[in-house]
């Protein structure tokens, strides 16, 4: 495993060990109050200790060099671990639909009530911490799999303020059927989460295209660095994303009379150029000859 790679594994072994520390604080603060909103976000905790151990595994997995069976690497395992946070994710949302619906019917009176807030607070503020640093440090790394943690983490935070506030109110207010109202609130958000960490991750394993910005990026990076060395043009340029890895292949184009040896520097320059341009680029480039050219997507050099 790279050095890239086991730096990953080891922020993804921290942000299984915050999300035990967290969830241990914020059920604390359901044990002094007995509030079914908090009961909600402990249980939420549950499953942040379970998506950052799935990123664990993923982590470790996708930095496997490629081997005889899998010889274009095992990047999309990070991919498999976010679809499975997302699932997990809704399951957690039934429990708490379940808790809060049981809740309502009963209302329940908080004991110790601002200590337990109190206590859910700090949990907050330490989760909030990580999820910042988790969706910042694996955008940089391009890890699916810590973003998608992080970002899970983020929206556990913004139901938690939530929470927080809303029992705040409750408090204030005298309303017990606030809590319950807040529990489920929480669920839906956090289905709404689930649904959306899915899909994205679906979009990684069906080979989604980069986004229009790093097309451009790399037509560029072709187009300057091939003009005037002889390629006639460039096309069915394709791309396809496997966690840090960005798989850019098309077809160049050279005169008839070009030899091996020049069309080969050309490919070499071309790779250089769109490696520098796009971090993680694995590039593979057809030549054909001017005679026998395809003409889809043509970009001219």
């Amino acid at each position: 495993m790279s050095d890239e790679r086991a730096a990953i594994a080891w922020v993804a072994l921290a942000s299984v060990l915050v999300a035990l520390l967290a969830m241990g604080i914020k059920y604390l603060a359901y044990i002094k109050t007995g509030s079914v909103a908090l009961y909600s976000d402990a249980l939420e905790g549950i499953v942040n200790v379970m998506t950052g151990l799935l990123a664990l595994i993923a982590v470790r997995i996708s930095g496997r060099p490629p081997d005889r069976h899998h010889q274009f690497g095992h990047h999309k395992a990070e991919y498999f671990s976010a679809i499975v946070e997302g699932l997990l994710i809704l399951v957690a949302a039934v429990l708490i639909l379940r808790e809060a619906f049981d809740a309502f019917q009963s209302p329940r009176e908080l004991s110790q009530p601002w200590l337990g807030l109190a206590i859910s607070g700090a949990a907050t503020a330490l989760n909030a911490g990580w999820a910042m640093f988790l969706i910042r440090w694996g955008g940089t790394m391009r890890s699916p799999a810590l973003v998608a943690d992080g970002r899970h983490i983020m929206t556990d935070v913004v139901t938690s303020v939530g929470v927080i506030a809303g029992l705040v109110l409750a408090q204030a207010t005298g309303w017990p059927l606030l809590d319950p109202l807040l529990a489920a609130a929480v669920a839906i958000n956090i289905l709404w989460t689930g649904w959306r960490l899915t899909q994205s991750s679906m979009s990684g394993l069906m080979d989604e295209a980069v986004g229009s910005a790093d097309l451009e990026r790399i037509r560029s990076a072709i187009t300057d660095s091939a003009s005037g060395l002889g390629a006639i043009e460039v096309h069915d340029l394709r791309t396809r994303q496997a966690g840090p890895i960005t798989f850019i292949e098309f077809h160049l184009v050279v005169p008839g009379d070009m030899t091996v040896a020049e069309s080969h520097r050309i490919c070499d320059m071309l790779e250089t150029a769109i490696g520098d341009t796009i971090e993680g680029a694995e590039v593979l480039i057809h030549v054909e000859p001017d005679d026998e050219a395809g003409r889809r997507g043509r970009i001219s050099l």
